[in-house]
C-alpha cells in the first residue's frame, strides 16, 4: 500500500478493510519519512505495532 492510500483511508468516515499478516487493522497513522504506519488488530485496541505500509493489503 502507499502513503496517499493509507491517508485517505486513515482519514475516511468509512471502515476499509485493511489486513496486516490476515489481521484486519485499524490505521493510527502514517510515516512517511521511513514508509512505516503505526496500526492496531481491530479486535485488540491496546496492541499498537509499528509496521511497513508495503505489508498492509486491503480487501
Amino acid at each position: 500500500m502507499d502513503s496517499k492510500r493509507a491517508r485517505q483511508i486513515a482519514s475516511s468516515p468509512d471502515m476499509v478493510n485493511v489486513t496486516w499478516n490476515g489481521v484486519p487493522i485499524y490505521i493510527e497513522n502514517i510515516n512517511d519519512d521511513n514508509a512505516t504506519v503505526n496500526i492496531y488488530p481491530l479486535n485488540q485496541p491496546d496492541n499498537k505495532q509499528k509496521v511497513t505500509l508495503s505489508s498492509l493489503i486491503e480487501h
